[in-house]
């Protein structure tokens, strides 16, 4: 368990911070952009629980879907932990993402998306205050793969940690429609409406 006496510490006054086993990097860092846009994602999906518990009326409902929500804001988590360590250290065990985790997600993405009509356009980010919030989490999960993908490209990262931020926001995008009144709610693209 994380025990916290000290909120600042002055170690990143510098432009540096520390990632897992202590090495010092730039806050700019490939790897700090990465695990910094996962918790950014996280971040949103507080919101979008503040909006489930004012918005969903059914007490199951709520529930269910503050604890799939409460689920991934710990994964998100291990997700950081996960970036932040690129080899334990010496005689430990690094936290790692897991693909029991991802498939979790992909188990709960085809029980919602059962109750859902088939799309049959894009769909707007908004409906609910709730999946709109889902909609911007989902946006910042896929920016957080892209800066992931563009760290693996020059440095090891679990390959785990990609399938499950990918899988993330296929996740939210699911629970935004289930949202939005099982999809009835849905604002969907219209091609050129605008012209």
């Amino acid at each position: 368990m994380v025990k916290l006496t000290r909120i600042y510490t002055k170690g990143g006054d510098k432009g540096e911070t520390s990632l897992g086993r202590g090495e010092r990097v730039a806050k700019h860092d490939p790897r700090v952009e990465a695990y910094g846009t996962v918790d950014e994602a996280n971040s949103v999906i507080g919101l979008a629980r503040t909006a489930v518990e004012r918005s969903v009326r059914n007490d199951a409902h709520r529930t269910h879907v503050d604890d799939m929500l409460k689920r991934i804001q710990n994964d998100l988590f291990d997700l950081g932990a996960d970036l932040c360590t690129i080899e334990a250290k010496e005689g430990a065990q690094a936290l790692r993402v897991s693909a029991g985790q991802t498939e979790r997600l992909e188990r709960e993405i085809d029980a919602m998306n059962a109750e859902l009509a088939p799309l049959t356009s894009f769909v707007l980010p908004g409906g609910s205050e709730a999946s709109a919030w889902l909609h911007l989490a989902r946006t910042v999960a896929r920016r957080a793969e892209r800066r992931m993908t563009a760290l693996a490209a020059e440095q090891p990262i679990n390959p785990q940690a990609v399938k499950y931020i990918n899988r993330l926001s296929d996740h939210l995008f699911v629970l935004a429609r289930r949202l939005n009144d099982y999809g009835a709610a849905d604002v969907l693209w219209v091609p050129g409406q605008g012209r």
